[in-house]
């Protein structure tokens, strides 16, 4: 699998060159800033890119930016975005555009190897990733008016682990549930949120579950 670094510190950007390449991925590229991100994607298209969301030369969120423009130009390429903390506006940013094949998580998750190979081999395959941290605050922040209380415990927890880009056969396994009872669930899930079916409307079921995951964030980031 070939994938670019864009990362501010060479030393950084060397360590997750060295470490992705003893698990098996190809670093086609390694940049500094974004525009030179922009310019290697352009030249040569990755199967997904890891990037810091502050980058050269603002330090504010050109590494989104960089995620923005590739998601436009190459939709294919996965994207995981990096950042030293857990921002639920940042993550429903970078779902926006509901569609699959990203990935947000804390820099901390850098210190756990196989955290981030499955991150990004899943943002290549095409599927959803959001930081546990994430999940975690927004479960704890109460609202006057929630979606989420539409749900059940369970449906909430099932929802949880799919904002985390488990699939429904990981979410069984963790909750020591059957296959079928989890999809029961992701379908109450759905309809509960008023969100379209993945038959209907010609969405597959990644952009269904991106969907549901977006209710999920924004339900702690209203504005």
């Amino acid at each position: 699998m070939r994938v670019m670094i864009a990362e501010d510190s060479g030393l950084i950007r060397e360590m997750l060159a060295e470490l992705l390449g003893r698990h098996g991925f190809e670093v086609t590229g390694l940049a500094g800033s974004k525009d030179e991100l922009l310019r290697l994607v352009e030249q040569q298209p990755p199967d997904a890119v890891v990037l810091d969301i502050r980058l050269p030369p603002g330090y504010s969120d050109e590494g989104l930016q960089a995620a923005e423009a590739i998601r436009a130009s190459h939709p294919e390429v996965g994207l995981l975005v990096l950042s030293a903390y857990a921002e639920t506006s940042h993550a429903v940013r970078l779902l926006g555009n509901d569609a699959g094949g990203v990935g947000y998580l804390v820099k901390d998750r850098v210190q756990d190897p196989a955290r981030l190979v499955e991150a990004i081999r899943r943002v290549a395959a095409g599927e959803v990733v959001v930081d546990p941290e994430v999940v975690h605050r927004v479960m704890s922040k109460r609202r006057a008016v929630d979606p989420l209380d539409r749900l059940t415990e369970s449906e909430q927890q099932v929802l949880a682990l799919v904002a985390e880009g488990m699939s429904n056969a990981a979410v069984a396994e963790r909750l020591n549930y059957s296959l079928k009872t989890v999809e029961k669930r992701v379908t109450a899930i759905t309809r509960k949120l008023d969100l379209p079916h993945a038959d209907t409307g010609g969405r597959s079921d990644v952009n269904v579950r991106v969907l549901a995951v977006l209710t999920y964030l924004r339900s702690a980031n209203p504005g």
